[in-house]
């Protein structure tokens, strides 16, 4: 509970490190953006110079990291005091999952570049859909948890990650390698292999984030 208190008072404070905790959840805000934007162009098409100009956005994501981990470094190195070298930490190593999920909006929006056709997961098959619909709401959830430093919503989005996300998309990429499941041409199967895939790993990082409310920092992006 000391940890969780000292995470929300840096929310209120005014230093270096205050900062770059307030820039880390602008970083998973935009992230959110992209992913969302990335989802309603792949569903439903878009022309190729604004696929690339939301691709171009990531940047601002690594420009975020850099910024946080300069204003977490000179904290320490100003004030010389460690007493909340855990918050720094936590901090550095939950940009790292934030970078990677930019990353894979990316791929999204690749996959939104490259294949011709639109991709509308409930009508491509039901786990899918449930896929991408639970990394839509993980998106939301994780912002509340690491916001509030809710330790029930944080609990409840580790718990419910492998039924929901892991089982699920491994199904459709091992039927897809078993020769079990296709979704008509070649193509189309190899675009929902990558789509489920990428759901999946998104999630993973967000439930990595959601850990450091809950979590030590030598167990964060484990099982408590």
């Amino acid at each position: 509970m000391a940890i969780i208190q000292n995470i929300i008072n840096l929310w209120k404070a005014e230093d270096l490190l205050s900062q770059a905790w307030n820039r880390s959840y602008e970083m998973m805000e935009l992230s959110r953006e992209i992913f969302n934007q990335a989802i309603k162009y792949l569903r439903h098409g878009e022309n190729i110079d604004t696929l690339k100009a939301l691709k171009k956005r990531d940047r601002e994501i690594n420009a975020f990291q850099k910024e946080v981990r300069r204003k977490v470094l000179t904290h320490y190195a100003i004030e010389q005091d460690t007493t909340d070298m855990t918050n720094g930490l936590i901090l550095v190593n939950m940009v790292v999952d934030i970078e990677r999920i930019g990353d894979y909006c990316k791929n999204i929006l690749d996959l939104a570049i490259n294949y011709p056709e639109q991709i509308v997961s409930e009508d491509i098959g039901g786990d899918l859909h449930l896929i991408e619909s639970e990394v839509k709401k993980r998106f939301d959830q994780t912002l509340e948890a690491i916001h509030t430093q809710d330790a029930d919503i944080a609990r409840a989005q580790m718990e419910g990650y492998r039924e929901q996300m892991t089982g699920k998309s491994d199904n459709i990429v091992n039927g897809v390698l078993r020769g079990e499941l296709e979704f008509g041409s070649t193509g189309k199967t190899a675009a929902v292999v990558l789509y489920a895939r990428y759901l999946k790993r998104i999630g993973a990082h967000l439930k990595n984030i959601t850990t450091t409310v809950v979590n030590p920092f030598d167990s964060i992006g484990y099982k408590k």
